[in-house]
């Protein structure tokens, strides 16, 4: 097992009380803080199906207060796309144990 995998393993992921607390942006163009997503790109075009997800991904990997989700992550948003996004195991598996339609979305 290498270092990453074992940080994503043993780090806590937030989870919001509810879906309906998701009230981020649905379209447009959206510019992470560096908290979030340190990399160069930190603009998501999120008409662009590649980019939402890729932006939802960094998002639920590195929030680390709760406005974040409310603030990045729209619910609706995050229902369509839950099955495509690529996160660590654990962080799906807290997300899918708060909310058990998101296993039935996968």
């Amino acid at each position: 097992m290498n270092s990453r995998s074992r940080y994503a393993s043993r780090r806590s992921y937030l989870v919001p009380a509810r879906l309906d607390e998701l009230v981020g942006p649905v379209a447009g163009v959206v510019e992470l803080p560096t908290r979030l997503d340190w990399s160069e790109q930190r603009v998501y075009d999120l008409d662009d199906d590649a980019q939402l997800g890729l932006m939802y991904e960094r998002v639920i990997r590195e929030a680390a207060h709760i406005d974040d989700l409310r603030t990045y992550l729209n619910a609706a948003t995050l229902i369509r796309v839950w099955p495509r996004l690529f996160l660590p195991v654990l962080a799906r598996q807290t997300w899918e144990a708060r909310f058990r339609h998101l296993v039935r979305a996968a």
